[in-house]
């Protein structure tokens, strides 16, 4: 009995080329490796130039100022760090930013969390006119603020002061904080905590067992949202605090400009005293990177 409908199998003539056709497995593999590429160009780009403030930072000026770059350094030494250290302010400086750091962050968490909850969790008269007036905050250029600014640190005797610089980032930082937040909050279903009570718990129980752990993550994003805006601070810190014996590290970062005007700029320095900067940056990253993703799911399940 014939076969119907199969078409007669067709031989390549002799020597004819082979010819491969991807399929779909293949395509998409080259795809993925094509994003990847791209990728990792990108990230190439934009980790180059903290890989050049490191090795600048380790390499002597004499050969920063060699006509022929060098990408790694021939002679690494840790002399550009011990002069920004032993020779300026570098101390006081470090002192100051942590202290106004520290308190902004502090302050920044209280307020945009608990007026993130009243916001989410909560229906009162004027909560729209509150969210629109936090929205035309953010729209405030910082520049027209910086003459108030001052003579309200200047009446109130705050100015060169921890708390006066922390009391305007706090004011300027809390508005975006607040809609961070916001949308954490608004993630938690209110069902839980109202299931954590009909268990038995508490209204204040329930928040402190169910839902504060499930917040966790966004208070922990807030925090390093506030805590990279007040480090890297400066022009609010150059209206604040006018005194020399009370700058911050970038103000202090300032200083090797201009006390180089006449001899010129020792990049060596700037490079060591930038990355000094950096690190506590890097590092507090570091340490709150897991706490991140570890309150995702904990107070998911109660007890």
């Amino acid at each position: 009995m014939s076969a119907v409908g199969i078409a007669p199998a067709r031989s390549l003539p002799t020597g004819a080329p082979s010819v491969v056709v991807p399929t779909g497995r293949w395509r998409r593999r080259l795809g993925r490796a094509a994003v990847a590429a791209v990728a990792l160009l990108v990230a190439v780009v934009w980790a180059f130039p903290v890989y050049w403030m490191i090795i600048s930072s380790l390499t002597p000026d004499a050969l920063l100022r060699s006509p022929t770059p060098s990408f790694w350094p021939a002679s690494p030494s840790l002399r550009n760090f011990e002069r920004v250290v032993e020779g300026t302010s570098f101390t006081t400086a470090l002192r100051m930013s942590l202290s106004i750091t520290a308190v902004t962050v502090v302050a920044v968490l209280a307020f945009a969390f608990l007026a993130a909850l009243a916001i989410s969790r909560f229906r009162f008269r004027g909560r729209r006119s509150f969210v629109l007036a936090v929205l035309f905050i953010q729209m405030l250029p910082a520049e027209g603020l910086f003459i108030a600014q001052y003579k309200m640190l200047s009446a109130a005797g705050m100015l060169n002061a921890v708390l006066g610089v922390a009391v305007l980032y706090t004011a300027a930082i809390v508005p975006f904080t607040v809609w961070m937040l916001r949308g954490f909050v608004a993630g938690v279903p209110a069902e839980l905590e109202e299931a954590a009570m009909v268990d038995g718990l508490s209204r204040t129980q329930a928040f402190l067992r169910i839902t504060f752990p499930l917040l966790a993550p966004g208070l922990i994003a807030s925090g390093v949202y506030a805590f990279l805006q007040a480090w890297n601070e400066f022009t609010v810190a150059l209206v604040a605090l006018p005194a020399e014996s009370a700058q911050t590290l970038p103000l202090w970062l300032r200083s090797f400009l201009a006390a180089s005007a006449n001899r010129g700029v020792d990049w060596g320095e700037v490079m060591a005293a930038s990355t000094l900067i950096a690190l506590p940056v890097i590092v507090f990253f570091l340490v709150v990177q897991s706490r991140m993703t570890s309150g995702l799911v904990s107070g998911a399940v109660k007890g």
